[in-house]
């Protein structure tokens, strides 16, 4: 089902089944000449009826349609090759795109995770079930892409790119400075909280992420259009919350420490999850991965601030506060 939000713009919302996201909003422009997608939903059967069944009441035509994807995960991107067509450009940051060359594997990823406490036992079947490989696209289309300050028009909308890393160091919103719109991706949202997760030491994700909202926080925004449920909220006030809730998960981190050395795995397994399981070991196998990389991500943040140290003197990586 499509719903109008303002003029020549609408909502289609995909399902996303056994997922906590619930679902994606993908949101359509229609313009004279051409229109415009951002965003589509996993490779699933189901997104892809959702997504068809919406652009068939918005008479879209799909040899008339460009996509913009705001940011690598599959949520966003799995559906692109079933959608677009040979006239179709696929809008696309250059930093995430560089995840779906040919020769990059998922392999630093498990062997950082081992290192990080993650049990070697559950490794592969931590792969198996993980949605960005279960659902991404089954082809890699020819990307258009895009960098901070670049302009994609469609119709009455004239979108400017917004760099945002944190969630992905790709991710990117588009702004409209005349409607006050910003179309944040997951970046912003509103009923929960942007996973942000790191997967490698260079990367200081959170660090990056604060930076972020920073950098949006004092655009003139009557709109957020976020990529997963509710859009009524404000724009300041949902920044200072979300950046409370980090400051919040850093001192959690800190406490779990206390004065002991632990790797990120057992500290994921003490910190609390918004999850219905009783205990670490009742979690799914994807959730421990996501959760133990949002760890990281802390741990990385609080080792940035120099409130702990890290430990890189035997196999499994440790730390302690200082």
């Amino acid at each position: 089902m499509a719903d109008e939000i303002k003029k020549s713009l609408y909502r289609i919302v995909v399902p996303l089944p056994n997922s906590p996201l619930k679902d994606l909003n993908s949101y359509v422009i229609k313009g004279e000449d051409r229109n415009l997608i951002i965003d589509t939903g996993f490779n699933r059967s189901v997104c892809f009826e959702a997504m068809q069944k919406g652009l068939a009441e918005l008479d879209i035509d799909l040899n008339k349609t460009d996509f913009m994807l705001t940011h690598m995960h599959s949520d966003h991107t799995g559906l692109v090759p079933r959608l677009a067509s040979e006239t179709s450009k696929v809008y696309f940051s250059r930093i995430d795109a560089k995840v779906f060359d040919k020769d990059v594997s998922w392999q630093p990823l498990i062997d950082f995770a081992e290192v990080n406490g993650f049990p070697a036992g559950e490794l592969q079947k931590a792969l198996a079930s993980h949605p960005g490989l279960k659902y991404s696209p089954e082809e890699i289309p020819v990307f258009t892409l895009l960098d901070d300050g670049d302009v994609i028009e469609c119709g009455p909308y004239r979108l400017q790119c917004v760099a945002t890393p944190g969630h992905t160091q790709g991710h990117i919103c588009l702004y409209e400075e005349d409607k006050k719109i910003l179309f944040s991706g997951d970046h912003i949202l509103f009923d929960i909280t942007p996973h942000i997760e790191s997967w490698a030491y260079d990367t200081n994700s959170l660090a990056d992420y604060m930076a972020s909202l920073d950098k949006v926080y004092h655009l003139p925004v009557n709109l957020v259009l976020p990529g997963h449920r509710n859009f009524l909220g404000d724009l300041k006030s949902r920044i200072d919350e979300l950046k409370i809730h980090h400051h919040e998960r850093a001192d959690e981190v800190l406490d779990v420490l206390g004065r002991e050395t632990l790797n990120a795995y057992e500290i994921a397994a003490r910190m609390t999850w918004d999850i219905d399981c009783e205990t670490w070991e009742d979690f799914p196998i994807a959730q421990k991965w996501f959760a133990t990389g949002e760890a990281i991500a802390h741990l990385r943040y609080l080792e940035g601030e120099g409130r702990i140290a890290r430990n890189t003197d035997k196999k499994i990586i440790t730390f302690r506060a200082k």
